[in-house]
């Protein structure tokens, strides 16, 4: 239908086409151009100055509310990834994980709220959500970049927070005939040296080319860039407050009501680790560009990006024991436990695990595009774009477990159950600890192999998409031109788990026996530096102990079901995975929509006004595949599942769910010139982000109860989530200085968030009118009545009511002093603040007792500030990031959202250009060694605390 609906609007706009290209032949040849394209100044300046002033003349001569990034030649931004150059701009700041920045936040909002675009295009991402991962995005082979905060209705909708658009090159816009442009730089990290086995060296390597052939007529640019750097981490990880238990006899009445009155809060335990690997990413880019006549040009790009990692994490795992264990001498948090002497019991499970994992993650982002620009007459240009982006995700997350046995060395060891655990947090600081099994950690006469798990997790994301767009100028005295179009595309979201198990990580099992380690399988590791105090222990090579255990012609790993009610299973597996189906499905997101958009170029009085006024009409057709328990009875549908290797599960019914609706996308962007050199801009628009798309892929049970006959259900997800809305307003003043060497800028904004994602129990859910295939009686077991379903809860992922606002202002500087005598004329500035607040705050209770905390990505102050200096031909520059205290999820623990902490991060970069075409660069990111801090909504409940290390890069840039 979505097709069909398509066709039929690009006919009639086309059928528009042709009468404006008639009505054109009637019409006067004057058209009014914009008067700020006239004024444009150009002054030659060269490094980082230039790529400043540059990206200041693009700011200011926009139709929005924006930020620019631009590079002098393609291959000259010397940040890692995108990330880390778009945290540069006002307003914007990055989370870091594995210690570079990867998802950005705007304007205190994370990364799902930011939609994003490469030439112009939707991309998805590797990180199965809509927030693409910028990690991903080489700078060598990106030439410039947009931040819009502000939307048109040209735009592509999506971004709450903003749209960042991306741009790779244009060869026919190069200023010389042939560009060729290489760098190669070697990286060293100066916290792998206490990580064993560790990968201290790392290297860059780009290449790009840019030529323009038959008279100027045919484009071609050609890029590459390689990136190779250790991943060094160490780290501490508090867990989550996830039990309860009397640990001070003392009754205390503030417990929530589902909580005895003498519990306090008990945590799962924490992790203290080593983290290293290698990181490889390769990155290709090629555009070719194609003008057979001066009104027509045909662009055809490719952008594709493979980024592999393997990583290992070695160190101690402690589970505490939960309700089981004996505490002794708690020390409380408010409710919260934050030290104790923990004792195994009996009947108890505290333990002290030697993990040694060993994580896989290999992601492909592929971006295709072909464009044809068509200026049909001196007033009409008609675009037309088709495009393809797809990524995937190979993430293998392999875990080694191995415990303390009383004697390894026996015929049929035993473990040792003799486990007492000491612990004090210490807020951000690192705890205090202490172990009797301590000296057993590092003795392979004490150590053994437990269990052995493989936990992989696939997913694909794909958007094709079709744009027409048309631009007529007009001989108005408001209005300069009009733009119209229309855009379909069809997205497909999917994603796959599986497991293989073998052991048991909590004892030694009788039928899976635990492996006996030897010398040439293990080296003992010592914790340096701040962790020195920490117990030694065994790291463990994975692959020999792997091939000792798993010797040649013994069963390889499966992916199963298990053995569960309604599963046939030949293997006799005894532990139930259905949730690997349960966590699998596909989302299809069809979605049609529309603009119109009037470009404003007219005076008030003496004043000119810029601008352009527009609305957007968005159709979404979204549906999601889901698994519906109905306990294998086959008259509500139940089908067999089989999995790989043939054990069926009989419970589910397969189904696909899902909804449509329209939104209607009103903007307004104004610029009034106030002086040549001051302007102030006014915008306002309704915007929208869709939900994350794997959160509308599920599982969803409903079921009746067999005596009242009425039906509960519950879905981790929810394939009716529609999008947040929210209603902006920005305000900009904006002063360029004279000679184009600096500018002034003050903002403001305002957003009204209409709602955001929850879960919650839905009294009275109408299952059957949702699509649910229940019932309308069922059987009362020991009366046999025929008794009538009613409605009853359904618990799911909802848009709650419970918005707010959020709003700051964004102060930004920029001053070349050109002014001054030499040599401190080649000094310069270039700073941002921003403070944002909100209202809207959620709640957690990760940390024992439910509190509140912020909007995920909000840091109310932001700070940036670059000193830059040049003297001929040497450049140096410091930069100093800082973000307070914000809300995220939890470093290497998925969906936990805790604080973090504060932090400041600096960079440092100097280089020398011997001649015009060759240059030497030396670069130092983190110079401070800045950790990345986390806690459970109170400082003294530690989360993460991560040490990243000191990235260094010395190496050469040869351009010609």
């Amino acid at each position: 239908m979505g097709k069909f609906k398509l066709s039929a609007l690009m006919l009639a706009m086309f059928a528009t086409c042709n009468a404006l290209a008639a009505a054109e032949s009637d019409a006067p040849n004057t058209v009014k151009k914009p008067q700020l394209e006239e004024d444009l100044e150009v002054i030659e300046v060269r490094g980082f100055s230039r790529s400043l002033i540059q990206s200041l003349n693009q700011k200011r001569f926009t139709d929005t509310v924006s930020e620019q990034l631009s590079a002098d030649d393609l291959g000259a931004l010397p940040d890692v990834s995108m990330a880390d150059a778009l945290t540069r701009l006002p307003g914007i700041s990055a989370v870091r994980t594995g210690g570079q920045a990867a998802e950005i936040n705007i304007r205190g909002m994370s990364g799902g709220f930011v939609f994003s675009t490469l030439n112009g295009r939707e991309q998805v991402s590797t990180s199965g959500s809509r927030s693409i991962e910028f990690d991903q995005y080489p700078s060598e082979l990106i030439s410039s970049a947009a931040v819009y905060k502000s939307p048109k209705a040209s735009l592509i909708e999506g971004g709450v927070a903003g749209t960042v658009e991306l741009q790779t090159a244009s060869p026919l816009n190069n200023d010389q005939q042939h560009k060729f442009v290489v760098n190669a730089r070697g990286m060293y990290n100066d916290r792998a040296s206490e990580v064993n086995d560790a990968t201290e060296f790392g290297d860059r390597i780009s290449f790009s080319y840019q030529g323009k052939y038959l008279d100027d007529t045919l484009g071609v640019a050609l890029g590459y860039a390689r990136l190779f750097q250790p991943s060094v981490a160490t780290q501490f990880i508090g867990q989550a407050y996830n039990d309860h238990k009397d640990v001070d006899g003392v009754a205390n009445d503030t417990n929530g009501p589902e909580v005895k009155p003498e519990n306090e809060y008990i945590s799962e335990g924490f992790e203290l680790q080593h983290l290293g690997g290698e990181e490889t990413r390769n990155g290709y880019m090629a555009a070719i560009e194609w003008v057979p006549v001066d009104n027509f040009k045909l662009k055809g790009d490719v952008f594709l990006s493979r980024f592999d990692t393997e990583s290992f994490a070695r160190g101690l795992r402690v589970k505490l024991g939960g309700p089981t264990a004996t505490y002794t001498n708690a020390q409380l948090e408010g409710n919260s436990v934050v030290g104790a002497s923990v004792n195994r019991t009996s009947k108890g499970y505290t333990r002290v695990e030697i993990l040694n994992d060993d994580n896989q993650d290999f992601d492909e982002v592929d971006s295709y595009g072909v464009n044809a620009d068509w200026q049909v007459t001196e007033r009409l240009n008609v675009n037309v774009d088709v495009s393809l982006s797809r990524a995937k995700s190979n993430f293998r997350n392999g875990l080694l477990w191995a415990l303390v046995a009383e004697d390894a060395t026996a015929q049929e060891p035993v473990l040792d159950k003799n486990v007492s655990i000491n612990y004090q947090l210490n807020g951000l600081n690192l705890p205090d600890v202490g172990f009797n099994q301590a000296a057993a950690f590092s003795d392979i006469d004490r150590v053994m192999v437990s269990k052995y798990g493989i936990y992989p997790y696939q997913n694909e994301d794909e958007v094709k998409a079709y744009r027409l767009d048309f631009k007529y100028e007009l001989d108005n005295s408001w209005f300069s031109s009009v733009e119209f179009g229309a855009r379909y595309s069809d997205r497909e979201y999917s994603n796959n788990r599986s497991v293989f198990e073998y052991g048991n990580d909590g004892d030694f099992s009788a039928t899976e026996p635990p492996l006996r380690l030897t010398n040439d399988m293990v080296n003992v590791v010592d914790w340096e530096g701040k962790f020195s105090y920490f117990p030694s222990y065994l790291a463990i090579d994975v692959d020999k102990a792997l091939n000792a255990w798993f010797p040649e012609g013994a069963p390889t790993p499966v992916t199963t079901w298990g053995n569960a009610d309604g599963v046939v299973d030949p293997q006799g597996y005894t532990t139930n995975y259905s949730w690997t189906m349960l966590q699998s499905g596909s989302v299809y997101e069809e979605v049609l929509s529309a603009y119109a958009m009037l470009n404003i170029n007219t005076e008030i009085g003496t004043m000119p006004v810029l601008g352009n006024i527009g609305i957007r009409r968005v159709d979404t057709d979204q549906s999601a595949t889901i698994l519906e328990n109905v306990n294998g009875d086959l008259a509500l549908g139940a089908q067999n599942i089989t999995d790989s290797i043939g054990i069926i599960n009989q419970n589910y019914l397969p189904n696909v769910l899902g909804t449509t609706y329209t939104d209607y996308l009103p903007s307004l962007n104004l610029n009034f010139q106030l002086t040549d050199n001051t302007q102030l801009r006014f915008a306002a628009a309704k915007v929208m982000s869709r939900p994350p798309i794997n959160r509308l892929a599920g599982d969803a049970s409903a079921q009746a109860d067999e005596t009242t006959g009425k039906i509960n259900g519950s879905s981790t997800n929810n394939p009716f989530l529609k999008p947040f809305y929210a209603d902006q307003y920005d305000i900009s003043y904006e002063h360029y200085f004279d000679e184009s060497d600096g500018a002034l800028v003050i903002a403001g904004f305002y957003k009204n968030i209409d709602s955001f994602i929850d879960t919650i129990a839905i009294e009275g859910f109408d299952f059957k009118g949702n699509g649910f295939n229940v019932p309308d009686y069922i059987e009362n077991p020991v009366s046999g009545e025929q008794v009538a379903t009613t409605n009853g809860t359904y618990t799911t992922a909802v848009n709650n009511a419970n918005g707010g606002y959020i709003r700051g202002i964004e102060l930004a500087y920029t001053q070349v002093l050109s002014f001054l005598p030499a040599p401190f004329d080649g000094l310069g500035f270039n700073g941002s603040y921003s403070y944002t607040e909100s209202e809207v705050e959620s709640i957690t209770s990760l940390g024992g007792e439910t509190v509140t905390q912020g909007l995920p990505g909000l840091s109310k102050n932001v700070l940036n500030g670059t000193i830059f200096y040049s003297l001929d031909n040497f450049e140096t520059r410091l930069n100093v990031r800082y973000r307070s205290d914000f809300v995220s999820e939890q470093v290497a623990i998925n969906e936990q959202v805790v604080n973090f902490d504060a932090e400041t991060v600096v960079d440092f970069q100097t280089s020398y250009q011997f001649t015009d075409s060759f240059g030497m660069l030396l670069q130092v990111n983190n110079l401070t060694d800045e950790p990345t801090q986390s806690y459970f909504g109170n400082e003294n409940i530690t989360g993460t605390t991560q040490y990243f290390g000191r990235q260094v890069y010395l190496g050469f840039t040869y351009s010609h």
